[in-house]
């Protein structure tokens, strides 16, 4: 089947409303121009150099996410172009992005990653430590970063019940959140290839898919 074909038939399952992110990362621009000719407009990377390699080579209305880790020596490869970045896990990070994006002229879309997992060795705020900052005002300060909503990356276990407790758990968080950013904090993003039809379920708006679409990852 090729990419275009996977590509609707995941967006034939998304009801009205949900995102669907094509994550590319490792995978090379030509996989990615055929998806970009079959319609998809939204990519996911998870490597600044890799995302400002691709930024560079493909064409400039495609929406780049920035969805894996990111620190904050590197925020400057993308915040010219990146339309989101869904891996917020600091207020260090938040006031990095903040200034480069003021030194570009743009607000950059931010999301906040929150680690709902059973896994120690993910990464997200916790969620008393995020809410404790929400609640003293400490995001106030960014005029160039626009909060949009949340981010997870579930509990890696079959046991389905384990992770659709962690994704109505981020659902929970916005809900509580929401409060304190306004009308455009309305973005779930969870759920991946192998749980993204349970997120949606949850309650997820945007889905990060890659392998159902690109294959297994070509490790670069």
């Amino acid at each position: 089947m090729s990419i275009t074909s996977k590509i609707n038939e995941i967006r034939s399952t998304l009801p009205a409303g949900v995102t669907l992110v094509a994550v590319s990362k490792t995978h090379p621009v030509e996989a990615i121009r055929e998806a970009y000719d079959g319609g998809q407009r939204i990519f996911g990377e998870s490597r600044p150099q890799e995302l400002k390699a691709k930024y560079e080579a493909l064409p400039r209305d495609i929406e780049w996410h920035m969805i894996g880790h990111l620190q904050t020596n590197k925020v400057k490869y993308i915040a010219p172009f990146v339309s989101m970045i869904h891996s917020v896990d600091s207020l260090r990070l938040m006031e990095v992005i903040d200034r480069e994006a003021r030194k570009c002229d743009r607000t950059i879309d931010c999301l906040l990653e929150i680690h709902v997992a059973r896994e120690q060795s993910k990464t997200g705020w916790k969620y008393a430590d995020l809410l404790a900052e929400v609640r003293r005002g400490a995001f106030a300060q960014f005029g160039n970063v626009r909060v949009r909503g949340v981010m997870c990356i579930a509990t890696n276990t079959e046991d389905e019940a384990v992770v659709r407790a962690d994704f109505e758990r981020l659902v929970e968080y916005r809900n509580e959140l929401a409060p304190h950013f306004g009308e455009a904090f309305n973005v779930v993003s969870m759920g991946m290839s192998d749980d993204y039809p349970l997120a949606v379920e949850c309650g997820s708006t945007m889905v990060r898919v890659g392998s159902k679409i690109f294959g297994y990852r070509n490790y670069l």
